[in-house]
């Protein structure tokens, strides 16, 4: 009962209430003579019809107009919409004039000087419903502003952390002194594949120090970060360990992603796959991107004494990757982690967004 309570916002209804009773207040001058007019006489329905039906256009108007129209950018619509839906507020409060007066066993006329419909809603019930709506808006409006300059300042400090960590963790020297021995090794046995690792290892370097300052990046960029650094990664494992890559063919060219959010869950898998000797050691990994919902499928296999340590997302830690998606993508992601002794898999499902205009798609040569 009480999660049903808080679920559909009933808690609100007191607010309205109360702000009813101040306008009724200010109104005769008096907050006993106001709650004695309201409670103790035949007003209470013209109070009640003021609650119910402007009540009921505030939260029609911020959790179906707001998200639907004006958060899309749909503002022509909006403005319409909003217009019709105050002002039908505002011809559903007269009849509440005419109940009460009905209850009252007299006429509007001689309760309330006057007995015309327009009269009424023009000069009473219009004004409120504009008010009421306003004030809500003004609440809605002034709470985001809030929570996004919590957010980007919350944001500002999770970069600092992140670049620190980064540096830390994946810049390391363990990282580039087995990248460079890797490559020294193949400038004699297939000069070819150096020269393409070493501009592959290049291009990871250019991408971690100098195109990953903004807050989103290209999503094409991203992927080829990641492909370089699969490629990599590859010249660093045994021979035993099977890579099996699949990436999107075609996608939107102006999706954008944060940097370092894909990155973050393959060096895991490379860092934590298995060992074994006797048998097949693997790393799997599927990118989909289906319109603006990305989907990221990373598996390795692990032996039983790395299926726990392997949930440290390369020292960065699944906690801390879950808070970089809170910030970033508030509502916007899906994170399943599985893990038994021989398989550990993640599932990714993220809401990317539309950077700029450029070439409508991108395909992966």
């Amino acid at each position: 009962m009480r999660n049903w309570f808080y679920k559909y916002k009933l808690y609100h209804i007191p607010f309205w209430m109360l702000y009813q009773f101040i306008w009724w207040t200010v109104a005769v001058g008096n907050p006993i003579k106001a709650a004695t007019i309201i409670f103790t006489t035949t007003m209470f329905p013209k109070y009640f019809t003021y609650v119910f039906w402007e009540t009921l256009a505030v939260y029609f108007n911020l959790y179906f107009l707001l998200p639907k129209y004006f958060e899309k950018g749909k503002y022509t619509t909006y403005v319409i919409l909003l217009v019709v839906t105050t002002l039908l507020t505002a011809g559903c409060i007269v009849p509440g004039y005419y109940l009460t007066a009905s209850l009252a066993g007299t006429t509007v006329k001689e309760l309330f000087h006057t007995d015309s419909f327009l009269s009424i809603l023009f000069a009473n019930s219009l004004p409120s419903a504009i008010a009421a709506m306003t004030l809500a808006m003004s609440i809605k409006l002034g709470r985001s502003w809030l929570q996004t300059r919590r957010r980007e300042q919350l944001l500002e400090k999770e970069k600092l952390e992140t670049e620190l960590n980064y540096l830390k963790y994946q810049f390391n020297p363990h990282f580039l002194f087995n990248t460079i021995n890797s490559i020294f090794f193949l400038i004699h046995k297939n000069p070819d594949m150096a020269s393409a690792s070493l501009a592959k290892f290049s291009d990871l370097l250019r991408h971690q120090l100098y195109e990953c300052n903004d807050k989103q990046i290209l999503l094409n960029k991203e992927i080829a970060y990641l492909e370089n650094g699969i490629e990599l990664e590859r010249l660093r494992q045994n021979a035993n360990v099977e890579v099996d890559i699949q990436l999107p063919a075609l996608y939107d060219a102006r999706l954008g992603i944060a940097p370092f959010i894909l990155m973050t869950f393959v060096e895991n898998a490379f860092k934590h796959v298995s060992k074994h000797a006797d048998q097949q050691n693997w790393v799997q990994i599927e990118l989909q991107i289906n319109g603006q919902e990305l989907q990221l499928a990373v598996a390795n296999s692990v032996s039983g004494a790395e299926s726990e340590e392997v949930v440290h997302y390369g020292g960065i830690g699944l906690k801390n990757v879950r808070r970089r998606l809170d910030l970033m993508y508030p509502g916007q992601y899906n994170l399943t982690v599985n893990s038994n002794s021989t398989t550990f898999t993640i599932l990714l499902t993220l809401q990317l967004s539309i950077l700029q205009s450029m070439p409508i798609m991108h395909k992966i040569a």
